[in-house]
């Protein structure tokens, strides 16, 4: 997974955006962001919950870490790009878009993929 790789699952989800906090970019649904790029070269970062931040972390510790300071410990989760594959970074990504959208906007979300329109 690289960069670009990243910013284009990103960028799948409904009403997202790219724009850019602190020089790097960050992708938003809602207004909020949920995932950013380029903190570090090469990760990326998904705002997770501390619980399935947990749960990344087991299941691929050489992918995950958390971030730094109470971002890390609140959710914050670092992927190291180039131990990622897209199945791995779609599915943080996931849990990430619907931490952060609107209720309204996962259930439609969920909905469409249940019906096969996602």
């Amino acid at each position: 997974m690289n960069a670009d790789e990243f910013r284009a699952v990103a960028l799948r989800f409904p009403e997202t955006s790219e724009l850019s906090h602190m020089g790097h970019p960050d992708f938003r649904v809602g207004g909020k962001i949920f995932a950013t790029l380029g903190a570090k070269d090469g990760w990326g970062m998904a705002k997770l919950s501390p619980e399935q931040q947990e749960i990344f972390l087991r299941s691929e510790p050489n992918v995950f870490e958390p971030a730094s300071g109470a971002w890390g410990r609140g959710g914050a989760t670092m992927i190291k790009l180039a131990n990622a594959d897209e199945l791995t970074v779609r599915r943080v990504l996931i849990a990430a878009w619907c931490n952060t959208a609107p209720k309204a906007l996962v259930q439609k979300y969920e909905d469409d993929k249940l019906s096969g329109l996602g």
